[in-house]
């Protein structure tokens, strides 16, 4: 029957007339397709260039070396487990745009490291309705659900520990049919002096933000609705000076001038339900935020940077990592006579030569990315120092989210 299908397609196709203005539009999807092909495979050649610096460090964990720094205990138990239907992590293109620069001082970082699988996790607190950690595709993520609303919030030391400028960025999982995401921003109302909140929701077609000022805008078309639902997005949110950006994957999606409020704290939540929790991961809170060096003679000794991010004990960067990097080419493009030595840092997690292994790829993936990027590479080296170097406790998330970084030095 296939056979008699495939032959009646080919009849069919030659029994249609073939005008000059159909070979035209043939030629056409000709041409645009070779141009996809060619496309598709430079951004294949650059992936393959900066995942080739992950491979000595794959190879000793599948070779029975140390998980090393950030890494996940995969025996937990399975209580409950989706399996996305497209896992696939955007290229570093895909952000060649992406302007987003996280805070240099991390507040608060959880990827649910260490916590167990169906339980709540130990460093947050629940304030309403119910919570607890499952996996998707294999990852921890915190599920809410039974609420309206349900939330939670960091546990943290100080009551108000948010000053501007500050960011906030956070993976989320839009389960089809589910109502949005919200982050809760806490204020002070002058006409009760008593504590409220703004917030800012991240649904499947927009987002919005609901304080003093409400402002909210829809997605682009081809992040919307079919093309949300059912996957990961990452979420990242910039306050400085009272305004407040909000970005949705690579997408600038909001900007509110002025949100006429200071915040001094960060919650999440929304209406949950077992059907269609809210999910998300990968929380982290940082002050400062004020990275923008473009157009400025570099003079200092270094940048530190906490926005070249990579995969769980691994030399492959994730894609949000772009805001920091374009940071980098745009000092070395205002600096032409400037050179950096690279120099990868991790926390103490892992045995000390895991650690350094694991910090020296990492540093060679970035060089490798700008170079991608268009610097020259006579212009950078590269450092793998493990955990030789903390710049904090490694005793806390925070203080080992700090101590996991990337120095660009001045040679």
């Amino acid at each position: 029957m296939k056979k008699l299908l495939g032959y009646a397609f080919v009849l069919t196709l030659f029994a249609a007339p073939f005008t000059p203005v159909n070979a035209q539009g043939i030629l056409g999807k000709i041409k645009q397709k070779v141009k996809d092909k060619a496309e598709q495979k430079e951004d294949e050649k650059i992936d393959k260039a900066v995942d080739k610096a992950a491979d000595g460090v794959d190879n000793a964990t599948k070779n029975g070396g140390s998980k090393g720094s950030d890494a996940k205990d995969n025996n937990v138990k399975q209580v409950s487990n989706i399996e996305t239907g497209n896992n696939e992590t955007p290229s570093l293109k895909v952000y060649q745009n992406y302007d987003f620069v996280p805070g240099d001082k991390i507040l608060f970082e959880d990827n649910f490291t260490g916590d167990q699988d169906g339980e709540f996790p130990s460093h947050w607190e629940l304030e309403k309705g119910q919570g607890q950690l499952n996996k998707v595709s294999g990852q921890e993520a915190l599920f809410l659900t039974e609420g309206n609303y349900a939330r939670v919030k960091p546990r943290m030391k100080t009551e108000k520990y948010l000053t501007e400028p500050f960011t906030i960025e956070f993976d989320y999982y839009n389960k089809d049919r589910a109502y949005g995401i919200l982050t809760f921003l806490s204020r002070i109302d002058p006409a009760c002096n008593c504590e409220t909140t703004s917030d800012v929701q991240v649904g499947a077609s927009e987002a919005s933000f609901n304080g003093v000022v409400d402002f909210s805008k829809a997605y682009p078309a081809g992040l919307q609705d079919e093309n949300f639902v059912n996957k990961w997005h990452h979420i990242a949110i910039a306050v400085k000076n009272h305004q407040l950006k909000l970005y949705v994957d690579q997408n600038r999606i909001l900007v509110v001038p002025d949100t006429k409020s200071e915040f001094f704290k960060v919650g999440f939540g929304g209406i949950g339900s077992e059907e269609q929790p809210l999910i998300f991961k990968n929380v982290r809170i940082a002050s400062g935020g004020d990275m923008n060096m473009i157009g400025k003679k570099f003079t200092e000794s270094k940048i530190i940077t906490h926005g070249i991010n990579f995969d769980i004990d691994k030399a492959s960067i994730k894609p949000e990592s772009m805001g920091t990097l374009n940071m980098i080419v745009g000092v070395l493009k205002e600096n032409p006579d400037l050179k950096f030595s690279i120099e990868g840092h991790t926390d103490n997690s892992g045995t000390a030569a895991h650690n350094l292994t694991l910090s020296q790829q990492r540093a060679e993936a970035v060089k490798v990315q700008l170079i991608a990027m268009g610097v020259d590479g006579s212009r950078l080296s590269t450092k793998g120092l493990g955990d030789t170097k903390p710049i904090s406790d490694n005793n806390s998330l925070e203080g080992k989210a700090n101590n996991r970084r990337v120095e660009f030095v001045k040679m």
